[in-house]
């Protein structure tokens, strides 16, 4: 699937472009300017500016000869700025200071809110300005997903074992759309001098100290926009933005280097051309060797950074921020998977405490409330409405909508759970079959757990409390006053969204074994239970984690009714497998593969039956 990214019309028609170059890499600066300005517009006025501390009045002259009507080149000396934390900075031997330019650019150029950094190892295949409208929002940069960290065990443990950064929201820095403003007004080059005072990065260097400071700020772009060299799969032309010659897979060096091409096309109008091809002539199956041995020694210092007790993770983190990452969330989920350990959380929820009767007004019997739940949903609304917007919800199909319009009276609705968000999709299921004109002719409750309702703090604390939740409660007189809202509220008409899973899995694909709750408010109340299973597939829009956020199928089954031949016990059973069987032919239908597990059979024998 493909969504499109949000945009925004540019109002200046200067598009800046930074590069951090030295004398020795010129020559392929030169072949990144030229695919700029091969797809240059004539509506835009290009900026180039080159960042350097040692370029040779030769090499800026043949440099500023490339300049057009609407491209211009402009040097700037950062000498001065380097020599004051120059004794900080950790360089490898393969490395130059250049590396660390991009972190001066905000402070450099305050006249720009935005700009593009580009690594001078790149190509460029489209219009620039298709990259700079973007609007990233409050993020400090924009950015893609490195491919190595992403891919790569090693790399991936490093990132969160070392930086505690999830390995697949961990950014490349070769292409970086920078919020300058943002720099500025959280002072991030203040913060970057501050850490390196504290722990030297010597993988990735200034791209570990970026990661970090930028670290849940990151506005993730299609990753076309820096296509790199360690993704196996190569892409139809057309579809290419930036393409990223990183690592050793240098066109200049090797003759079967992916896109190669690309590089050599862009490369014939320069006037470097043919030392270019002289540096290709000369590259010795010892440099292959020596590119080898290089990319081993990264990892081998990858390895020893994981293991160093005094990382900087170990240091700087403290266990509260100790969260799972969203790649420990899946190791975690696969684990209980295998134990069948369905019914526990993957993630911990904030401590609960006890739910008292008289701190809960389950109907909403006070004005007051009446008047918070209002207030309440205008906000959900508006937070689920921006979620859609920046596609961090995107609901690509909602079926069987007819099933829960013929509802007359009340009835429970039952639901996979695997997103503390998901509630919003059955929001919307809901919606969908209620509204009648401006108004739904019914109300969505929802069960939700005690620690929900006492603990969350803030924003969320606040919707968990007054958005027609009702909270379960380790009292026995609470429960007895939540059993008698439920049987209020069902002779109402109106519905209540139970997750009978019981458990959250982020993200989890099969139905876990139910738990006999939802059904049984259902027997007790003669209602009918709405089966609805949502199922997923990715998007190509990085989300939590920087893993890819899924578009929800909302499938909404025909109700099922108690039998009132049964009794109650027999009934719930009953309920429950006609539920387990819904849901496991909608997966199976859905997904085209049957419904399997790794743990014992007698966890998901309803399942399995």
């Amino acid at each position: 699937m493909k969504f499109k990214h949000r945009k925004f019309i540019i109002k200046s028609k200067e598009i800046p472009i930074f590069f951090a170059c030295d004398d020795g890499y010129i020559r392929f600066m030169m072949v990144t300017m030229n695919s700029i300005i091969k797809h240059a517009s004539s509506k835009y006025q290009y900026r180039f500016y080159v960042l350097y501390t040692s370029i040779s009045e030769k090499n800026k002259d043949l440099v500023k000869k490339m300049e057009t009507e609407n491209v211009k080149i402009e040097f700037c000396d950062v000498s001065e700025r380097l020599d004051k934390i120059k004794k900080k900075l950790t360089v490898r031997d393969y490395y130059s200071l250049t590396t660390y330019y991009r972190i001066f650019i905000p402070e450099m150029y305050p006249k720009y809110d935005k700009v593009i950094y580009i690594d001078s190892d790149t190509v460029v295949c489209q219009d620039i300005v298709k990259l700079y409208q973007y609007n990233i929002g409050d993020n400090y940069v924009g950015a893609v997903q490195d491919y190595l960290v992403k891919s790569v065990e090693t790399y991936g443990e490093y990132a969160e074992k070392v930086l505690g950064i999830s390995r697949a929201a961990y950014f490349n820095a070769g292409m970086l759309v920078i919020n300058s403003k943002q720099f500025r007004k959280n002072k991030i080059k203040e913060k970057f001098v501050d850490l390196i005072n504290k722990y030297s990065f010597v993988v990735a260097q200034d791209q570990d100290y970026l990661n970090i400071l930028c670290q849940d700020k990151v506005y993730w772009f299609d990753s076309r926009w820096n296509i790199q060299m360690s993704e196996e799969k190569v892409r139809d032309y057309d579809s290419l933005g930036i393409v990223h010659y990183n690592l050793a897979e240098k066109p200049w060096h090797h003759l079967d280097c992916k896109y190669a091409d690309l590089f050599w096309e862009y490369a014939k109008d320069t006037v470097y051309i043919e030392e270019l091809k002289q540096i290709q002539r000369n590259f010795t199956e010892k440099d292959k060797e020596n590119d080898k041995i290089a990319g081993e020694k990264l990892m081998s210092l990858a390895l020893s950074e994981i293991y160093k007790e005094d990382n900087y993770f170990n240091q700087n983190v403290t266990d509260q921020e100790r969260s799972l990452t969203r790649q420990e969330v899946i190791m975690k989920r696969e684990q209980y998977e295998k134990e069948g350990r369905f019914i526990e959380d993957l993630e911990d929820d904030p401590p609960g405490r006890e739910l008292m009767p008289d701190e809960i007004d389950y109907l909403k019997k006070n004005m007051n409330n009446r008047i918070r739940a209002r207030y309440a949903f205008k906000i959900a609304r508006w937070f689920m409405n921006t979620m859609i917007y920046k596609k961090q919800l995107v609901i690509k199909e909602i079926r069987g909508v007819e099933n829960m319009r013929a509802i007359k009276g009340g009835a429970i609705i039952t639901c996979n759970h695997f997103n503390a968000f998901d509630s919003f999709a059955a929001q919307i299921a809901y919606e969908k079959a209620t509204f009648r004109g401006k108004f739904p002719r019914k109300k969505l409750f929802r069960i939700i757990k005690e620690g929900n309702y006492t603990s969350f703090g803030g924003f969320y604390g606040f919707l968990m409390r007054n958005c027609n939740t009702l909270p379960l409660s380790s009292n026995k007189q609470t429960m007895k006053k939540l059993f008698k809202a439920i049987e209020k509220i069902l002779k109402k008409g109106h519905f209540i969204l139970i997750y009978p899973e019981q458990s959250m899995w982020w993200n989890y694909r099969k139905p876990k074994p139910l738990r006999k709750g939802a059904y049984f408010f259902a027997v007790n109340n003669d209602v009918p239970i709405i089966p609805c299973f949502i199922t997923m597939e990715d998007t190509d829009v990085p989300g939590e984690g920087g893993l890819p956020v899924q578009a929800y199928t909302i499938n909404i089954a025909p109700p099922i009714y108690p039998n009132p031949n049964k009794k109650k016990t027999e009934n719930i059973k009953e309920m429950m497998a006609k539920n387990a069987k819904v849901w496991k032919d909608i997966y199976e239908i859905n997904y085209g593969k049957k419904l399997e597990y790794t743990c014992e059979d007698k966890y998901v024998r309803m399942y399995l039956d």
